[in-house]
């Protein structure tokens, strides 16, 4: 089976927390739940559970949330300001 592209997510100003970049994808409704979704081990970090809702990311890191795959790319790259 055919792995499946990333959605990129463009943040304006990274780095971003974990959950504030879960939340701006729409991944998650709050930072609260956010937090539940990381300990309950359904996030990824570039291949890796990550447990921690503050984790910093930045463009180029690749997000997993139940099998979706989202990738942080800074606003300027895709030409949007």
């Amino acid at each position: 089976m055919a792995e499946r592209e990333a959605r990129a997510v463009p943040v304006a100003r990274p780095p971003i927390a974990l959950s504030a970049f879960l939340k701006l994808a729409g991944a998650a409704r709050t930072g609260g739940e956010a937090k539940a979704m990381c300990a309950a081990g359904r996030v990824r970090v570039n291949g890796r559970p990550e447990p921690r809702r503050g984790r910093s990311l930045v463009p180029g890191d690749h997000v997993e949330v139940d099998g979706v795959r989202l990738r942080v790319e800074h606003a300027d790259e895709g030409g949007r300001p």
